[in-house]
């Protein structure tokens, strides 16, 4: 078995036994965003704190 393939099968057997397929789509949309933003971050695509703080100063001085 595909080593995707069985965390998606450990993932869905992690949530509560009434659980429903908008509810196991979402978790494997927010696990799929997770991976993408640590693959980014793996090549170096991220931002500093400090270039975070900037850009949020600006949205919350106004």
């Amino acid at each position: 078995m595909s080593s995707v393939k069985q965390k998606v099968i450990e993932m869905i057997q992690s949530l509560p036994v009434e659980v429903t397929v908008d509810d196991i789509m979402a978790e494997l949309y927010f696990k799929l965003q997770v991976d993408v933003g640590l693959k980014e971050l793996d090549e170096g695509k991220g931002i500093t704190h400090e270039e975070v703080e900037k850009r949020m100063s600006k949205w919350l001085t106004k």
